[in-house]
């Protein structure tokens, strides 16, 4: 198995939200409280479409002040502010460069957040952000676009081109979605003894496989 591609999670995984003030949610709960009832694809849409807080509020039809509006947008801009890199992220990525392979993001984010996490790893070579390919993880289609940018065929092991891996923090999305779209996951749990606690084990493990490889 030669691999060529390494796909990254961000939140949870590469990058870490210090300070949560869950303004969409906020947003939603503005619009409850003058009337409008939550829709089952509220969610699916902020995630899948790309909206400012403000569009948002038009794009659902949620009544809110100018004033309100505002308030929102500082709880916004107060949570991207505090998100972070994991300290061992990104020498984890730039360790994976280094011997030629290809980084992606593959996420389930909100437009505001995809800006601060391309900031945060300039260097990768292709995103899948949910807002920008129109599904959520674990639909195939989302593996499927972040692989034609790194220029890998998902499930291919033969032929040259190699295969891409896939870790995240969620065993559904990031390992059982990666693996039913031909990419394969590995599960990323945060918490010491467990297989892979950060993602300085997991670069580790990854060269080491491709060390043996070439040997």
């Amino acid at each position: 198995m030669k691999i060529v591609a390494v796909i990254f999670d961000a939140f949870g995984t590469l990058v870490d939200i210090r300070r949560r003030t869950n303004p969409f949610r906020a947003l939603l709960l503005e619009g409850r409280n003058n009337g409008r009832k939550y829709r089952s694809d509220d969610v699916h849409t902020l995630m899948t479409v790309p909206l400012s807080l403000e569009a948002a509020a038009d794009h659902l039809c949620i009544q809110v002040s100018q004033t309100k509006l505002q308030q929102l947008q500082a709880l916004l801009d107060e949570e991207l502010d505090s998100i972070v890199a994991f300290e061992e992220a990104p020498l984890a990525v730039a360790e994976l460069e280094q011997v030629g392979l290809k980084i992606g993001i593959c996420s389930n984010l909100a437009a505001p957040y995809g800006t601060i996490v391309r900031r945060l790893f300039p260097t990768v070579c292709a995103t899948g952000f949910s807002y920008e390919v129109g599904v959520l993880k674990p639909d195939p289609l989302i593996y499927q676009a972040v692989c034609s940018d790194l220029g890998v065929v998902p499930g291919q092991l033969f032929g040259g081109k190699g295969v891409a891996l896939m870790i995240g923090n969620s065993l559904w999305r990031d390992c059982y979605g990666a693996r039913a779209a031909g990419i394969k996951g590995f599960h990323l749990q945060r918490s010491p003894g467990k297989p892979l606690p950060d993602l300085e084990t997991f670069s580790r493990l990854i060269l080491d496989q491709i060390g043996s490889d070439e040997s």
